[in-house]
């Protein structure tokens, strides 16, 4: 009795079940007045109990199969026109957009314009990597750098060279490197006879993609090794000198003899600061080039730079914290391998996955997401970490998944290069994916940036704080946004929307996706500024 797709056709119901299609609610009550009065009294009573059983199958069979989610109903209706209400704005009429809207629950689709629309998704590319990273290492992982030496700490409490050997961690900081040292200490270590050699073999030595020419000194274009500090960059603080044309006060955060410091910015009676920092290599290590006018009467100002030698800049640090930690350590700082049969003097454990990921997505923290990709490819290889290999590790990854991957193009994990290609069908699906994963839906979720409270939407979407979770995307003509709603009535959908046209419309693109939100959660348009 059943069609070909599991459920019961009408048409072979005959007038038998006019009743049901005049009653959206469910079946026809037991009745026998429409068999005729020939038809013996126990078998009227049996094909109406037939009849009544078949209707409620047909009231509870989906339109679309017995697998299609809910049909859309007249609240997704209305959200769908404010939806597209907002996306009318004159900011996008010349952009390019992939959209879709999904209710989190049941997948069923809210709104959609071009979903499979692959386009240039910015820092949404650092979603893929995240999700790659957790799944592949787990989120109780840690990577370790091992320190090692001829032999062990002697009775004098000192080693002849020592040997820093990275594993790729991306998040060491100076405290990291601060309690490295102390727990040499504490191991007994009191001095470095010889030199401390700095292995970053783990990934290969191309610190930037070759893609995202041209390279700058600011802080988002951090290089990727095998053994970094402070995320490949240095902060300089530039404040007002004591008189109007004396010398700015500089200062460099972290205070190395890596650097060596020129200052020409000097103090002016008013206006706005006019400052220029430039880094370039010299020597073993960097000059830093202050210059331009600081007001008096301003606050410091802090800029962040690049390193431009990543594992020099490192060594530099763990030297200074181990001369902080009353170690000696005066013999100098030389890349190398570490020889083989090198004896263990200790092993520093670095955050957990999850804390690195939380870095990654709050902070949209570029040099994490490629040294990730690069540590992907030394885990799928086993050979050196590159881009070639960890981003063929990471599309592996999404394929295992089952995601939608056509027309997709993973060139990096940061999503810096212009050559990655994403759609809101895939950054939809994979948040899907991620929310069905015990191991990665607590570290995703709360890694996410929280509208007006925190991360990289910290001063942006006020008018939706705390009702969306999503992770931000800028280049200059390009803006995206991927995440979790919730929605007025206590709905929760999961979104994406990636938006490619000119450059120089920024501000504008991100305003009407903002507003965008707004209709989303069932916030007011007029308080979301449009």
């Amino acid at each position: 009795m059943r069609g070909p797709r599991g459920r019961l056709p009408s048409s072979k119901l005959g007038d038998s079940l006019a009743g049901v299609k005049a009653r959206a609610g469910g079946p026809p009550p037991l009745s026998v007045t429409r068999f005729g009065g020939d038809v013996p009294h126990r078998v009227r009573f049996v094909v109406a109990v037939t009849a009544w059983c078949l209707a409620s199958v047909v009231a509870s069979t989906p339109a679309r199969g017995a697998d299609a989610s809910p049909p859309a109903t007249a609240p997704d209706a209305v959200l769908a026109r404010a939806l597209d209400t907002a996306l009318s704005a004159k900011a996008l009429r010349d952009v390019a957009l992939s959209v879709l809207v999904v209710d989190r629950s049941s997948g069923r689709e809210i709104f959609a314009r071009d979903p499979a629309r692959v386009l240039i998704p910015a820092s949404n590319q650092k979603l893929l990597t995240a999700a790659a990273a957790l799944r592949a290492f787990g989120p109780a992982y840690r990577f370790e750098t091992r320190l090692v030496a001829r032999g062990p700490i002697d009775e004098d409490g000192g080693v002849d060279d020592l040997c820093v050997v990275g594993a790729g961690d991306p998040a060491m900081t100076s405290e990291d490197w601060w309690r490295l040292a102390a727990d040499l200490r504490r191991a007994g270590l009191r001095q470095v006879r010889g030199e401390i050699c700095l292995d970053d073999s783990v990934f290969d030595d191309v610190r930037w993609h070759p893609s995202w020419r041209p390279v700058s000194a600011r802080a988002y274009h951090a290089p990727i090794s095998g053994i970094s500090a402070n995320y490949g960059a240095f902060a300089v603080e530039i404040g007002p000198g004591p008189a109007p044309g004396a010398p700015a006060r500089v200062d460099l955060d972290p205070p190395l003899l890596h650097f060596t410091l020129r200052n020409q910015a000097t103090t002016a009676t008013g206006g706005a600061p006019r400052l220029l920092v430039r880094r370039s290599a010299r020597g073993d290590g960097e000059a830093v080039e202050v210059s331009g006018k600081m007001p008096r009467g301003r606050d410091p100002r802090v800029i962040y730079r690049s390193t431009s030698r990543p594992t020099l800049y490192a060594g530099a640090l763990f030297r200074a914290q181990l001369q902080a930690n009353g170690i000696a350590a005066g013999q100098g700082l030389r890349p190398a391998r570490a020889a083989p049969d090198a004896a263990l003097v200790h092993v520093h454990r670095g955050k957990t996955m999850a804390e690195i990921v939380q870095l990654l997505l709050k902070y949209s923290n570029n040099q994490i997401a490629e040294a990730l990709v690069k540590a992907l490819g030394v885990l799928e290889t086993g050979a050196p970490g590159s881009w070639e290999n960890g981003v063929r590790s990471l599309r592996a990854e999404l394929a295992r998944r089952a995601l939608p991957l056509d027309g997709v193009a993973v060139t990096d994990g940061s999503g810096l290069s212009r050559d990655n290609r994403v759609s809101a069908a895939l950054l939809v699906a994979l948040l899907r994916e991620i929310d069905r994963d015990f191991a990665s839906r607590p570290e995703v979720l709360a890694a996410l940036p929280i509208a007006g409270m925190d991360g990289t939407l910290k001063d942006r979407a006020e008018i939706v704080r705390g009702r969306v979770r999503a992770k931000t995307g800028r280049l200059d003509g390009v803006a995206s946004l991927s995440g979790v709603a919730a929605g007025a009535e206590g709905q929760e959908y999961v979104f994406a929307l990636i938006a490619n046209g000119p450059a120089g419309n920024d501000a504008a693109v991100s305003a009407a996706i903002d507003r965008f939100l707004a209709a989303l959660v069932g916030a007011p348009l007029a308080a979301a500024g449009g």
